[in-house]
């Protein structure tokens, strides 16, 4: 098999330090301290890959982009040309995957978000040729990416045939206000397996007996630090404890006070204390808990918390399981098993985390 292996480096460095992305970013993203999350996560897929599929003819574009961590995986890349400047655009992207499309490749692999898959998509339009992301944007809407970086090499290595996924992405200035509004940017071949993730849903049912419940919790535990991830229904806890807090963003509160709006994973922290719980809500129609929308809650600040894990009867409903994806392997596994989810003020269902 033929594989066209690109990575953006630049993916989902605004994450972490509590931008929301990267995409007009990337100098405010480095000036926080930001840390490139793209390489790492291309790494573990391609020695997956190597591990699977150790005879895979792999074409790969020059560094920043890809060739580099190709050679460290084991594999001889066959180098069909390299970025036009240090600093990559989407115009980079699409030149790499025209030269794979060109070359015959039967997959194009990319690390990436959904802006990246945009540009794979776009370059690809047309053809035959199908798509497959390694995720490691902030958002990932799209359902073109595999669930992790190993899920994405096993697909890469055994699937046998392909259907059309959407691709989508949304305005990065509007979601750091607050605003999302997906956009449908192509539609794109990709392999039929059960490893990839679902589209993101909007969404949900109605919260607040459940958000009643864990203020109730909150208030009971003084001395407890709570920091509270994005999305409506931890929101809605946000509003029973008296305070607005970031819709797309992590909060931090202790004992009646705010001590972190819209917080990266530095100021959480430091805003930690003795006892910490965070709570946080699965991605609706994808499950994900940790690894998608709020890589501010980081495998540091994870290792440091109890979770609860809060959702609407409705979501869950849609939801068969829960899912993680850290960036931390260790972490993963130890966080995966059946937990039980909040679902009203009193009562819990058990779900089990993959």
């Amino acid at each position: 098999m033929r594989i066209g292996f690109l990575l953006n480096p630049i993916a989902g460095m605004g994450g972490r330090v509590g931008l929301k992305g990267t995409d007009g970013k990337v100098a405010a993203a480095r000036a926080r301290g930001a840390e490139p999350r793209a390489p790492d996560r291309a790494r573990r897929a391609l020695d997956a890959l190597a591990e699977r599929a150790p005879d895979t003819t792999v074409l790969a574009w020059g560094d920043p982009m890809g060739a580099s961590e190709v050679r460290a995986a084991g594999f001889d890349p066959d180098v069909r040309g390299g970025p036009a400047d240090e600093e990559t655009t989407g115009d980079d992207t699409r030149a790499a995957v025209a030269a794979f499309r060109d070359a015959g490749v039967d997959l194009v692999v990319f690390v990436g978000g959904d802006g990246t898959a945009a540009d794979v998509a776009e370059a690809l339009e047309g053809s035959d040729v199908p798509m497959l992301g390694v995720p490691a944007g902030v958002k990932v809407y799209s359902s073109v990416f595999g669930v992790s970086p190993e899920d994405a090499a096993s697909v890469a290595a055994t699937f046998e045939r392909t259907e059309r996924r959407e691709v989508m992405d949304i305005d990065e200035d509007d979601y750091r206000e607050g605003e999302v509004h997906p956009e449908l940017r192509a539609v794109a071949h990709v392999p039929v397996a059960e490893q990839l993730q679902s589209g993101k849903q909007i969404g949900g049912g109605t919260v607040e007996s459940l958000a009643e419940g864990v203020a109730d919790d909150v208030r009971a535990r003084p001395g407890t630090t709570w920091v509270l991830g994005p999305g409506s229904t931890v929101g809605e806890v946000k509003e029973r404890l008296g305070f607005e807090g970031s819709p797309i963003g992590v909060d931090v509160y202790r004992d009646g006070e705010v001590l972190a709006l819209d917080a990266s994973e530095a100021e959480i922290l430091a805003a930690l204390g003795d006892d910490n719980v965070i709570v946080v809500t699965p991605i609706g129609g994808q499950g994900f808990v940790f690894g998608r929308g709020n890589p501010q809650l980081s495998p540091a600040v994870i290792r440091e918390c109890d979770v609860e894990i809060v959702a609407s009867r409705d979501k869950l409903d849609d939801l068969r399981v829960l899912r993680v994806d850290t960036d931390d392997p260790d972490l993963d596994e130890a966080l995966r098993g059946w937990e039980k989810v909040r679902v009203g003020r009193f009562e819990r269902r058990m779900l089990k985390v993959v």
